[in-house]
Order: structure tokens, then sequence, then C-alpha cells
């Protein structure tokens, strides 16, 4: 890879870690990971206002990370970028999953 090609890069991963970079949207993307959720799916399974989710989806949005789809008035939410995908089942693997007990098979 050259010097223009990394820094091309280097420039798109930081701007998918900074858009990462909330404890609010690692868990909506989490969320997500299972399928399309509406703000108030994700508001409750978060503990969280509909307000601060709705904030939190529309920087997803800017960001090209989350795309979402009207069905009457209901807005659905999903995530749209296979990169922010793949870094979230990542962390989730390190952070969230279960760990391995011994003896367990």
């Amino acid at each position: 890879m050259n010097i223009e090609e990394m820094d091309k890069s280097a420039m798109a991963a930081a701007d998918l870690l900074k858009s990462l970079a909330s404890p609010w949207r690692l868990k909506i993307l989490c969320q997500l990971l299972e399928g399309e959720k509406a703000v108030g799916q994700l508001a409750q399974l978060l503990g969280a206002r509909d307000a601060l989710v709705s904030q939190h989806l529309m920087l997803l949005r800017k960001d090209g990370l989350v795309s979402n789809r009207r069905n009457g008035q209901t807005i659905y939410y999903s995530i749209a970028s296979d990169a922010a995908a793949r870094v979230i089942r990542t962390l989730y693997d390190i952070f969230c999953a279960p760990a391995d007990v011994p003896g367990d098979t």
C-alpha cells in the first residue's frame, strides 16, 4: 500500500472511530446488529429517552453508519455500514460476549 492509499485508509478509519466514540452510539449499533428497530424500541431496550436515541441516530445517519425507512409514522433504522457492523461485532466479542467457562463445551 502506498502512502496516499495509507493516508486515505487512515482517515476513513479515524472517521469511523470518531463516529463510534460514544457509549450510546455503540449500544445503539449493537442493538441494530440484531435487525432494524424503531426509535421507541431502541429507547426501551437501552433505558433511554427517545430524544437521546434520536439525536445519536441522526449523527450515525449523517456519518453513513445507519439508514432508515419509514412505515407510516414509524421510522426504522438499520446498520448501513459493513465496516461499522464488523467493528461492533469485534467489540462485542471482546467486551460483551459471555466468557468461556472452564469445563463447558
